[in-house]
């Protein structure tokens, strides 16, 4: 009798798990950063850091978080970054191959999707502006589609659920009260 009560109470909730709208989740177009490297011969990028600031001087400097797709990649010869969005200043530190670390000067955000060219001196790496692109446009959510008959079929289903679950039941004590009759 319990397996039949729960199977009853799955078909009665199954429409509420059954959404004719399709789920939209995308939050967007991520600002970029792209780091073009001068490189000394035979020295590639090991790893690398970004650091965010909200002050001119990066005295708050905190570590870009990884998060979902946020990150700094670097790969041999260059890095990019991608955010939900990034501070307004930045410092670059980056281990090389070789073994030594360096850190950049502070540098701005050019625009939403930016390019940067970084030398590589003795003393540090210094972080020059190229260029960048504005985000992109925001294109207008799509009109919603017209409910009514999602809904009316929804209603009919439940209905149809409710009307078989009551068959199904009194079938089960009309059996049951048969079978103790005899």
């Amino acid at each position: 009798m319990m397996k039949i009560k729960l199977f009853v109470s799955f078909l009665f909730c199954l429409p509420w798990f059954m959404s004719p709208h399709p789920t939209l989740a995308d939050i967007g177009p991520k600002p970029t950063m792209e780091f073009e490297f001068d490189l000394p011969n035979g020295v590639t990028i090991a790893s690398g850091i970004q650091y965010e600031c909200d002050q001119a001087d990066c005295s708050d400097a905190a570590p870009l978080e990884e998060l979902g797709p946020q990150r700094l990649f670097c790969d041999a010869e260059r890095c990019s970054a991608i955010a939900y969005g990034f501070a307004p200043y930045h410092r670059l530190e980056i281990q090389f191959s070789d073994g030594k670390t360096l850190q950049s000067n502070v540098f701005e955000t050019i625009d939403f999707n930016s390019n940067y060219f970084v030398t590589v001196n003795a003393d540090g790496l210094l972080v020059e502006e190229v260029s960048g692109s504005p985000a992109p446009p925001e294109e207008p959510m799509p009109d919603a589609p017209d409910t009514r008959l999602p809904i009316y079929f929804g209603i009919g289903i439940l209905v149809l659920l409710g009307i078989g679950a009551l068959l199904v039941l009194g079938l089960v004590v009309f059996f049951i009260r048969r079978s103790r009759t005899n």
